[in-house]
């Protein structure tokens, strides 16, 4: 009978945790949503005062340099804004932490295929994570204002870093099309929005600063090919 009143008490205990553990991931990600969601404009209502930079943050790309359905999305919705005159410069960030494996690569090259000059856009290559991108961004581009493109339910997280991290930002979603496997990408993306609401209390630096890079200057200075 004690151990059955043990048990019984353990798992109460157990239930309570995970039921406070779980109100506090729904309040953290409400917050996050509700700060920026104003930040979110469309295409044909971009902010008037001069951007630094549109950043486009990297996705997966194929085995054959090819980008992922979404990583195009962000590509084309990135060249719109680049046309609709937002700014004249552009930051690829994305993960290129391998030799045969270069997001940022196939980023500029889809951009230069569409008619945008090379030296107008910027590689980050150490661009592994959301909030690392967007440091980056800050600290070795010296980025201010900029505009960032992903899809919505990313845009969020990533709007939050910026502001937490002193950046004055708007995104724009890149939500062309429905992609297969959305559900768990947006369960995963609590879990982000949580452990990055922690992130931007902390600041930890990015894996790589590096030298800085003027995000007004030549873009060609970061290829490596």
């Amino acid at each position: 009978m004690k151990l059955y009143k043990i048990t019984k008490r353990t798992i109460i205990i157990c239930i309570c945790i995970g039921v406070v553990g779980f109100m506090v991931l729904l309040g953290i990600n409400g917050y996050i949503k509700h700060t920026v969601k104003n930040r979110i404009v469309e295409s044909d209502n971009l902010p008037e005062e001069d951007m630094d930079c549109i950043l486009v943050l990297g996705c997966q790309v194929k085995e054959d340099g090819e980008p992922s359905h979404m990583l195009r999305d962000r590509l084309q919705r990135g060249v719109e804004v680049y046309n609709l005159g937002a700014t004249d410069k552009l930051l690829m960030s994305g993960d290129h932490g391998r030799t045969d494996y270069n997001e940022v690569k196939t980023m500029k090259q889809y951009a230069i295929d569409e008619g945008i000059d090379s030296e107008n856009i910027f590689m980050d290559h150490a661009g592994f994570s959301t909030y690392e991108s967007v440091y980056r961004a800050k600290e070795v581009f010296g980025v201010k204002k900029m505009i960032i493109i992903t899809q919505e339910y990313h845009l969020y997280r990533a709007l939050y870093i910026a502001k937490q991290l002193g950046i004055e930002a708007y995104g724009v979603a890149s939500d062309y099309h429905i992609y297969v496997g959305q559900g768990m990408r947006d369960l995963r993306e609590v879990l982000a929005r949580t452990k990055d609401f922690v992130t931007t209390i902390i600041k930890p630096k990015a894996t790589y600063c590096g030298d800085f890079i003027d995000i007004h200057g030549d873009g060609n200075i970061t290829n490596d090919y």
